[in-house]
């Protein structure tokens, strides 16, 4: 193994994770010195049920001061400064963030306002303008899929202005996660499936993209081992509280390990078709996964044949002669997602082409794939990736990933 010469690594979030994790809250606040949260969520979240199950799990020592739960899809700043206004109007003194990774990113802005006593939250965008730990922030994913719970990240968006602000700060991490099975219960077959390919997405690109470390490696390495083993299972049997929480888990495994290993391409691609065209990140990374390990199967096809003990296990490792085992991974991701599709009832694409919205109308016209190409030149992200990647390559990715054919290596021109 080959060793980087300087790394740094960090995960300072306390994870309560259990079938009963929720009742551990009011302990958790008592710690922080907290007794009065805000709740912050989404209608989706709160017409399931869940902020009920939370709020009746937390009941004895803590007084909920008030809840919000009309986060949008896309993280909004004007949703931002409205909830730092609710927050200072019932004098709560802690956030608790159920949801996903907009409502993280959400409750993450709302903590930099009311800990900055601020009413610009773009005064701190960037990475490392805070200097001092914010207020109490418990996060409670309802997915398995962003991370979000254990990352330094929020993305916010200005509608106004049709900008995507980033903010990254240590300061930014949830003093505590909690993984809970019943928070994730009730997730549609789709979505189960395509969070699930956002999380392997992370672990993989944490894995095999250039700022890997031996400790993000081994929370990576844990992570597929368990999406490998469960996520086809739970989009199958939705009820299965064991495989829920084992995907919970890893979610919160690859976050750990691509917050300290960044990710390559696939995000590359994922975020720019997202951006043009509205698609669903998780879904963007099931369809690009197979297409990046890939491209840059020349530069780093030596780590990515690494990954079939933990995804494919033993006796599938054992079968296959070492030359093949990289061919193999790429192979077994396909399957997953071929198995996803049939276990979603198709509504689970396999490429660009099957993408569409609740009309049935398709979200990726080939037309925009130029567009797409163009945008991702200027997502930071393509600066771990192994392989460089000019404009022609991005657009040769998407049109062999719009129709669903694998990737010829002759094509890629780099060496």
């Amino acid at each position: 193994m080959n060793l980087p010469g300087y790394y740094e690594f960090c995960c300072r979030v306390k994870i309560i994770a259990g079938h009963d994790a929720l009742e551990k809250i009011p302990d958790a606040l008592a710690y922080l010195r907290a007794r009065t949260p805000m709740i912050v969520s989404d209608k989706g979240v709160a017409g399931a049920g869940l902020i009920d199950i939370v709020t009746s799990a937390i009941k004895d020592g803590v007084t909920i001061g008030a809840v919000a739960d009309d986060v949008t899809p896309d993280s909004d700043l004007q949703v931002v400064h409205r909830l730092a206004r609710l927050y200072r109007e019932k004098r709560c003194d802690s956030l608790i963030a159920v949801g996903g990774g907009s409502v993280m990113d959400t409750a993450k802005g709302v903590n930099i306002l009311i800990s900055e006593n601020a009413d610009d939250l773009m005064k701190f965008s960037g990475a490392n303008a805070l200097k001092r730990a914010l207020k109490p922030l418990i996060a409670i994913p309802t997915t398995a899929g962003t991370g979000s719970e254990v990352t330094l990240v929020a993305v916010v968006k200005d509608h106004e202005r049709h900008l995507k602000m980033a903010f990254v700060s240590y300061f930014l991490l949830p003093d505590v996660s909690v993984l809970d099975s019943r928070m994730t219960l009730s997730l549609p077959p789709a979505i189960t499936a395509a969070t699930g390919m956002d999380a392997l997405a992370h672990a993989v690109e944490a894995y095999t993209c250039l700022a890997k470390n031996p400790l993000s490696d081994a929370h990576a390495l844990a992570a597929i081992n368990l999406i490998g083993e469960n996520l086809v299972r739970v989009t199958r049997d939705p009820g299965d509280k064991n495989g829920r929480l084992a995907m919970a888990n890893a979610a919160t495994l690859a976050g750990i390990a691509f917050s300290n290993s960044m990710v390559g391409m696939v995000h590359t691609l994922g975020h720019s078709a997202g951006s043009v065209c509205g698609v669903p990140h998780g879904v963007c990374m099931a369809i690009l996964l197979p297409y990046g390990l890939e491209y840059n199967m020349h530069k780093n096809g030596h780590l990515t044949a690494e990954l079939l003990f933990p995804l494919g296990g033993a006796q599938v490792y054992a079968a296959t002669p070492e030359g093949e085992r990289a061919d193999k991974v790429i192979a077994l991701v396909r399957r997953i997602n071929e198995d996803l599709h049939e276990a979603s009832g198709g509504r689970h694409p396999r490429f660009f082409r099957e993408v569409v919205d609740r009309e049935g109308k398709q979200m990726v016209p080939r037309e925009k794939l130029p567009e797409i190409a163009k945008t991702a030149l200027s997502d930071g992200s393509l600066f771990y990736n192994p392989e460089d990647l000019d404009y022609d390559d991005f657009l040769m990715v998407m049109e062999t990933s719009w129709e669903g054919e694998p990737l010829e290596r002759r094509k890629i021109k780099k060496g």
